[in-house]
């Protein structure tokens, strides 16, 4: 995607932990915590346990990422980058592997809440998680707006991958390379540097 059509994209989902956030879980701590083969994706792999199983790592897995929430602080330029946006009264979505309601208590904690739409935040219970195309193609759809004027931005290749099968373009950021450049549409080191290319 060139840096004009990108200024003039009117459809923005955001990744959120890494992305609008500093990235703070420790993903190989938690599958220790919930025994999980280290090889093995934390979701998919909860997601084929028995019913019983899976509810108490689940239950287990929120409470951690909810003392996360609370703690989140914002990545550089990242508040900076969704306050232009939403000046610009761009559509502004969430597209993340968290939970709904931890979603909204991390946007809180880092100063954004008023700028999405509860609606607009899609979490792992709305929609299957990335690399899935299904959450993408659900904002499109509540938005009235075809996959591919939607912009997503995010910081692994999860996002990437979502944004492809979607037909959206995917913006990668929070990695001082891109190490996909297959995959990735646009790079910028960080949201400041996006947000300086979107302002041009």
């Amino acid at each position: 995607m060139s840096v004009v059509r990108l200024r003039s994209s009117r459809h923005w989902v955001f990744d959120m932990d890494g992305t609008l956030t500093i990235a703070v879980h420790d993903f190989e701590a938690i599958k220790r915590a919930l025994a999980i083969p280290a090889c093995d994706d934390i979701l998919h792999h909860l997601a084929a346990l028995p019913a019983d199983e899976a509810a108490a790592k689940h239950a287990w897995l929120l409470e951690h990422e909810r003392e996360l929430a609370l703690a989140a602080q914002p990545a550089p330029g990242a508040v900076e980058l969704v306050r232009e946006l939403q000046q610009r009264d761009c559509r502004l979505g969430i597209l993340t592997r968290n939970a709904h309601e931890l979603a909204l208590l991390t946007l809180q904690a880092i100063g954004l809440g008023d700028c999405f739409v509860s609606r607009d935040v899609v979490g792992r219970d709305e929609a299957p998680p990335k690399p899935h195309p299904g959450g993408l193609l659900q904002l499109a759809g509540q938005w009235q707006v075809a996959p591919q004027q939607l912009v997503m931005v995010g910081d692994y290749r999860f996002d990437l991958d979502c944004a492809r099968a979607a037909g959206a373009c995917g913006v990668l950021v929070n990695l001082a390379e891109n190490p996909w450049p297959e995959l990735a549409d646009h790079f910028a080191v960080d949201c400041h540097a996006l947000l300086a290319q979107v302002q041009g």
